[in-house]
């Protein structure tokens, strides 16, 4: 695209906010109410100005609201001091007008970036904390002076500025910039090559290969959505050209795409707002996410192979095999950002931030050369500006849903309504631990039709990891299980993200899509159930042969279940395997 004030004003504003958010893994400590106030300021314009069409009158708008959400960010900012002394408390008619006008600019920031759930779960949050105390019952608070309550949410890091939005400056921002720069050069072309070259010649070869790219992809994009529009444009007319039914082809996408969520290291950010919440490590919480991601996408590459078996698919042709040369030429342009990336954050006490970006300034340092390591500095900077608007892109996206979930657990933590939703699920339970996971599994897929994974899993958890810690499950173990549950929604109707993309993109009906989604997508509703009855799942530093064992037990469980749910054989048969697999995946808790 040819460079006009414009464009240029994108990209001064794109390397804005990945030099503002590379700065802070190396500056030290900066204030919360500094370094939060200028992270939305800098995501503001990607949703309210940055593309926006419509009349002139809209589009004036957009920009008066962005115009006062970074007058009131950069105010806060430039204030803190003052603001600090004043314990969340408004002052004066300006400061409640400029507490309204926040939160009001976050909701409708969230509504255009992720459509209008999260800000209606908001908004009926905010409602229940400025009304609440006319409730009968336990579900009734004492009230809440207005600006206590405004103040806590606004000025304050109670609300808007609260730990998650740390999160989503401190960590997310920068592993979003490290996926986004490995992207914008060759190591999307190595994923997709080397996933060839592994699984393109056995059965369905260009359905594996959906599988395996979306591991790979999935690991540093973390967004289901990406994952299927990335994998899916080079998979997906593969797979049909192939004569592969159309809503397998799209099923297998769906499945595969969604994976990335819970695949470390990225993980949607879920890895990052686990780690926060929990007060562990990164490096504790990707060793425990590891063997349910892998046995996750097992059970894809099995039920993949099954159908395979069953409608005698094909395995991609020579021609389209990439030569292992090409692999191994090709292979530098992500080993050489991961090595750093694992090395600093296995070898050294360096944070996470820390390694990403030093995983950042090798991808950018790759951007300069082709996969015949030719050198180019107009390539590279052509690639250098499509990353850095990318990422900053997709950084406001991400800042849009942690901000606006934040307003939802700052009034969670004002009204102590969570402790009394855990006291009822308590309730509902009995007692039992495995009623209460039922409860939460169901509570994760309905505020996850809509809601993204990682806002559904921050709400989810608030309220109901409480409760299941009560009953005996480890804290990391409940947070992993609500995670995994609230990504339940992106293959599970009515309302199901990737199916409706892949459908779309395959060009069939999504309703079969659906339906052969959740088949292949079975790892996801069951391996939550195996980590809980078997925790050495997720904790194999306390005992790798426990942990292998049991991860061997749950794989053959999720074989046999495939065998049932994708067919093949007698009919009769099928619920024998059923039964079969549920029976290993359950002596997988009872043998440890």
């Amino acid at each position: 695209m040819p460079f006009s004030p414009v464009r240029s004003a994108v990209v001064a504003l794109a390397t804005a906010s990945v030099g503002f958010h590379l700065y802070l893994v190396f500056s030290g400590l900066i204030p919360n109410l500094v370094s939060r106030p200028l992270h939305l300021a800098l995501a503001l314009p990607w949703v309210f100005w940055v593309g926006v069409g419509g009349p002139p009158s809209r589009r004036l708008l957009s920009w008066l609201i962005g115009a006062f959400g970074i007058f009131a960010s950069l105010y806060i900012a430039f204030n803190r001091d003052q603001l600090v002394e004043q314990y969340g408390y408004l002052e004066g008619p300006g400061q409640y007008l400029l507490g309204i006008g926040l939160i009001l600019v976050v909701l409708e920031m969230a509504r255009r970036a992720i459509k209008l759930a999260l800000p209606i779960v908001a908004v009926i949050a905010l409602s229940y904390g400025l009304l609440g105390q006319y409730l009968p019952g336990q579900f009734g608070h004492p009230g809440l002076p207005l600006g206590s309550f405004l103040g806590t949410l606004t000025i304050a890091e109670g609300g808007i500025w609260g730990p998650l939005t740390g999160v989503s400056v401190n960590v997310v921002a920068v592993f979003v910039i490290l996926g986004a720069f490995i992207g914008a050069g060759e190591g999307g072309e190595a994923f997709m090559a080397l996933a060839i070259r592994l699984a393109g010649r056995f059965r369905a070869g260009a359905a594996k290969v959906s599988v395996l790219s979306s591991a790979f992809f999935g690991s540093i994009s973390g967004s289901a959505s990406a994952n299927v529009a990335s994998t899916g444009a080079i998979t997906l007319p593969v797979m049909k050209r192939l004569g592969y039914p159309p809503g397998f082809a799209a099923a297998v996408e769906a499945v595969a795409s969604s994976g990335g969520q819970i695949m470390p290291p990225l993980m949607g950010a879920g890895a990052f707002v686990m780690m926060e919440l929990l007060r562990i490590s990164y490096t504790e919480v990707m060793s425990a996410a590891l063997l349910p991601a892998i046995l996750f996408f097992f059970a894809a590459w099995a039920g993949v192979d099954l159908f395979a078996r069953r409608y005698g698919l094909l395995p991609m042709s020579r021609e389209q095999i990439p030569p292992g040369r090409r692999v191994l030429r090709l292979a530098p342009f992500f080993v050489l950002p991961f090595s750093v990336l694992l090395g600093v954050l296995f070898l050294t006490g360096y944070t996470p931030q820390y390694a990403a970006a030093g995983a950042i300034f090798t991808s950018a340092l790759l951007l300069l050369l082709d996969e015949d390591y030719r050198p180019s500095p107009g390539r590279w900077r052509r690639r250098l500006t499509a990353a850095c608007v990318g990422a900053a892109s997709q950084i406001a996206t991400i800042a849009a849903i942690i901000i606006c979930a934040g307003l939802v657990i700052g009034v969670l933590n004002q009204t102590g309504l969570g402790i009394k939703v855990t006291s009822v699920i308590i309730g509902l339970s009995g007692g039992q631990l495995w009623i209460a996971l039922l409860l939460t599994a169901l509570a994760c897929l309905i505020l996850g039709m809509e809601v993204p994974t990682t806002a559904a899993y921050v709400i989810c958890i608030s309220v109901a990891g409480p409760a299941l810690q009560e009953l005996g499950m480890a804290p990391l173990n409940a947070h992993l299980f609500v995670f995994w549950y609230a990504l339940l929604s992106t293959i599970t109707p009515p309302v199901c993200g990737t199916v409706f993309i892949a459908a779309g993109m395959a060009q069939t009906p999504w309703v079969p899509v659906a339906g052969q989604s959740m088949r292949l997508g079975l790892g996801l509703y069951v391996v939550p159930l195996a980590f809980v009855a078997n925790p050495a799942l997720i904790h194999p530093g306390q005992g790798l042969a426990a942990a292998l064992l049991a991860f061997a037990k749950v794989g053959l469980g999720l074989w046999f279940m495939s065998r049932a749910l994708i067919g093949g054989g007698e009919w009769w048969l099928r619920p024998l395997w059923l039964v079969l697999g549920l029976a290993v995946v359950f002596l997988a808790g009872i043998g440890g």
